[in-house]
């Protein structure tokens, strides 16, 4: 019984870790135009209201995927997440206050960690095979290890700000992937077998090509 617990939990927290690269790349895209001593905060802030939702909506996945075009509508709102990630809109506002920054920086990260996480949900759920604590244990376990790898990111998208657009690609090609797996739309996606797998590609391409065309819209506006 001791080894079954042991097993499931080391499973569990393999998910995670998986899972936290995601993580790291939200947060670190979310965070990096806030002020150097609010980052931490939203950094930390974000990540554990992220743990705290995600237990919640492993408790109810069952009837999580009972919802019709769940997936299809996660998807595109996250398209739509990667979107203003990339093109930093909030840098162009002056007249957002920094709190209400670092609030709308926490927002993004449990809103987007929410949408990218149903699969890892439902992986999780199933490798817990019932005991919800071995869930709670496994995420407060990655905890530490989804901070650290939000901090190195930060620091890398700082250093290399072109980074960005492989943030937000990550993030379109898992739109794309929930939008391929919505299962109201298996009728479309057997008659159209290409349309599904190209689907997370061709999600990908229109968020990096608009995010390009918009930063170059705004860099001709500013010249003028």
């Amino acid at each position: 019984m001791e080894q079954d617990f042991l097993l499931s939990l080391l499973a569990i927290i393999g998910i995670d870790l998986v899972l936290g690269a995601d993580n790291a790349v939200v947060i670190a895209m979310a965070c990096r135009n806030l002020p150097v001593h609010q980052r931490n905060k939203a950094i930390i802030l974000g990540t554990m209201f992220a743990i705290v939702f995600r237990i919640f909506i492993t408790l109810i996945a069952v009837y999580l995927l009972e919802i019709p075009f769940l997936q299809l509508v996660g998807g595109i709102f996250l398209l739509y997440i990667a979107f203003h990630l990339i093109t930093g809109k909030e840098d162009h506002t002056n007249n957002i206050k920094s709190h209400h920054s670092l609030w709308k920086a926490i927002q993004t990260i449990v809103i987007a960690d929410l949408l990218m996480g149903f699969d890892n949900v439902i992986a999780v759920a199933g490798a817990a095979q019932g005991h919800m604590m071995l869930v709670a244990i496994g995420l407060l376990i990655s905890i530490p290890i989804i901070i650290w790898g939000s901090k190195m990111v930060l620091t890398l998208l700082t250093k290399y700000p072109m980074l960005i657009y492989v943030g937000g690609g990550l993030l379109a090609l898992t739109a794309g992937k929930m939008m391929a797996q919505e299962d109201q739309l298996d009728s479309l996606y057997m008659s159209h077998p290409l349309l599904a797998h190209s689907l997370p590609y061709l999600t990908t391409a229109f968020i990096l090509l608009g995010g390009m065309l918009y930063q170059q819209l705004f860099r001709d506006q500013k010249s003028e």
